[in-house]
């Protein structure tokens, strides 16, 4: 019975302790690098921003592209009420005041098309206005324009809608094309920060394990030093390794709960869930060729869409600087027009309406101030177009530089791998030998260090070579393991 007792106690203690561990344990998960990517790319605030400023050059496309079309619009005063005194001159050259008391309606329907052709604007309009006298003895009237067409028309000035429709869908293209680049730079920053949480959970590791080594080669020192096989100096060196051991695992902690804070607030992560990430599998280590990827670089980056557009603005200022010089405007329209007490007759019996206005402005003295804004534009133009091809010549170093940079990685990697699995062999055996009192404590050290610096020299270039490759991805749009052009559903992204 006692026996009995004594269990169920034990039970009542254990099972609280299993439960806890096992909720702990569901808490923690692993997590490759393809879905921190995936997450960042969903979840995170930076690619908010960039969706964001996707919205943003979309409705302004959108706005563009409706001023190409008809646009109809209702226009009209309801009511105009007026109800006050006026100067008057009377027959003999005196003035009088008279009151005023009238109440009027006015309405306008008109259908505008702007035309890119020639910069002009075609109007279809209909409209009826109503007055009224007030008081006694008050009379009304209407008035009807039944149907008008109307042109207006610059004739030197600059065609600004011809313009827009060379600059803007530039505009976009560009918007889209950094759209995917941003897309691609956010995937760099997860790759940062999570490169950054498996070196610390690394570096976390290796000091755990080298504290219980540190620890077990103190206790084989102490046991030593009472036989007489090594000497105090050594005892306390391997004391005070074990004393750096146990500082550099508690560095080593604080490292991993920073790191994995920063992942976890940039993927969107809640801080109760505990990110495991793991190693990335390993790399084929293909080789790209410069020409290659400068010419998918100029082909699809925004950076070739930011230069036309650059250089179409700069000719438009200098367009617009012309069109100043001088201003011809055409004003036509064309309509019927009737006029009656009633309603109904308004729209009989109706007359023609025909203006034509020509408004002429030409500077005769102006002292060369617009020519020198024109003279003031083209040099602007001819700093943006020096501007471009400086930024050309460091787009193409940059991508140079970029690809040597990643055909050396791989390199690099392979070698660092290799070092890494001596390091920790090495090590491995250096702890045998010392036991049997082959190597003294400094060949332990040296050991150990070299097995840390290999290990965090591996991880280190492992994320060299994904950043890289994600980086050359960025700036060209294309995926070189794949051989594929990375797209998106604009259409689809902009209804998110």
């Amino acid at each position: 019975m006692k026996k009995k007792s004594i269990l169920v106690a034990l039970a009542a203690v254990c099972l609280p302790l299993a439960l806890s561990a096992q909720k702990e344990g569901q808490k923690e998960r692993e997590i490759t690098l393809n879905e921190a990517i995936a997450m960042a790319r969903s979840q995170s605030v930076d690619a908010a921003v960039a969706l964001n400023e996707l919205k943003t050059a979309y409705w302004e496309y959108r706005t563009f592209r409706a001023d190409l079309l008809p646009e109809v619009n209702l226009t009209g005063t309801l009511p105009n009420y007026n109800k006050s005194y006026s100067s008057y001159q009377n027959s003999n050259g005196s003035y009088s005041f008279v009151r005023n008391s009238a109440l009027g309606l006015s309405g306008e329907l008109s259908i505008d098309q702007n035309i890119w052709l020639t910069g002009g604007k075609l109007s279809l309009t209909s409209s009826l206005n109503y007055m009224k006298q007030l008081g006694s003895g008050g009379d009304r009237q209407f008035m009807s324009v039944p149907v008008t067409l109307k042109l207006t028309q610059p004739i030197f000035g600059v065609n600004n809608i011809k313009w827009d429709r060379r600059i803007e869908p530039v505009r976009y293209a560009e918007a889209k094309a950094a759209f995917i680049t941003a897309t691609e730079e956010v995937t760099m920053r997860a790759i940062t920060y999570y490169f950054n949480l498996l070196l610390a959970r690394e570096n976390q590791g290796t000091a755990q394990q080298n504290r219980k080594n540190a620890d077990h080669l103190y206790e084989v020192a102490l046991a030593k030093r009472k036989m007489g096989q090594i000497s105090e100096n050594e005892l306390l060196q391997l004391k005070l390794s074990a004393l750096n051991a146990k500082a550099a695992l508690t560095e080593a902690e604080s490292d991993l709960n920073a790191k994995m804070f920063q992942l976890r607030a940039f993927l969107g992560v809640g801080e109760d869930e505990i990110l495991r990430p793991v190693i990335p599998e390993a790399v084929d280590g293909s080789k790209m060729e410069y020409n290659r990827v400068l010419n998918k670089a100029l082909e699809r980056n925004s950076f070739a869409q930011n230069i036309r557009r650059r250089q179409l603005e700069a000719d438009y200022e200098v367009a617009t600087a012309r069109g100043n010089l001088r201003s011809v405007d055409l004003f036509a329209s064309i309509g019927y027009t009737g006029e009656n007490r009633n309603f109904p007759t308004v729209y009989k019996n109706l007359q023609d309406n025909q203006i034509v206005q020509v408004g002429v402005k030409i500077p005769i003295l102006d002292w060369g101030k617009r020519r020198g804004k024109v003279r003031v534009a083209k040099s602007n133009r001819d700093v943006v177009l020096s501007k471009i091809r400086q930024e050309q010549i460091n787009f193409n170093q940059d991508i140079f530089l970029l690809v040597e940079h990643f055909n050396n990685q791989a390199q690099q990697l392979t070698i660092a791998k290799e070092a890494d699995a001596i390091a920790q062999q090495r090590y491995k055996t250096s702890i045998e030998t010392f036991l049997i009192g082959k190597i003294n404590t400094l060949d332990l050290n040296d050991a150990q260090n070299s097995k840390d610096q290999a290990r965090q020299k591996h991880i280190s270039e492992l994320y060299y070579y994904w950043y890289y490759f994600y980086q050359i991805r960025s700036l060209t749009l294309w995926d070189f393991r794949t051989n594929t052009e990375l797209e998106a559903d604009f259409d689809e992204i902009i209804r998110q």
